[in-house]
């Protein structure tokens, strides 16, 4: 277990396992209730130790690739210099790596809201994909509520 290998031992361990156990929910609106049904996702969401958790559980993500990575929250980026034929193949060899890690350790994501942006003048304008979905590229994207542009201006921002 990941927490195991950050030091996490002895009864703090047992809680936090007995905590992500057998858990279960349910929505109430307007003064009627759902079925419960199984909580199948491990880290809780709203959670005080749900980020934290998280944190731990993708902080291992970056050993898998070898281009740059960035994370906040639950949102990465893999970034990289692509000037040549190799780097587009090092790159598409780290979002395959990615996709393996992730099945690795059941963690699923939606490659239809995984997006490419090309930046730069030498740039291959290469395809990517992940899980065989051809990832959708974009002149400029939303990223903590600034918008980011290929070309780093910020008029789209500004608007």
């Amino acid at each position: 277990m990941k927490l195991a290998a950050h030091g996490i031992a002895g009864n703090v361990l047992k809680w936090i396992e007995n905590w992500l156990s057998n858990r279960k929910q349910r929505v109430v609106l307007n003064g009627c209730f759902s079925e419960w049904r199984d909580v199948i996702s491990r880290v809780p969401r709203g959670s005080v130790l749900g980020p934290l958790l998280f944190v731990i559980y993708i902080n291992d993500i970056d050993d898998c690739m070898a281009g740059k990575i960035l994370k906040f929250a639950d949102d990465t980026k893999i970034y990289h210099a692509v000037n040549s034929d190799q780097d587009v193949s090092a790159l598409q060899f780290d979002l395959c790596n990615v996709v393996e890690w992730c099945k690795e350790w059941q963690m699923l994501f939606n490659a239809d809201k995984c997006k490419v942006m090309h930046m730069g003048y030498n740039n291959k304008l290469a395809e990517y994909c992940m899980n065989d979905v051809k990832l959708e590229c974009v002149s400029d994207e939303k990223d903590l509520g600034v918008i980011i542009s290929e070309d780093l201006k910020c008029e789209k921002q500004c608007t």
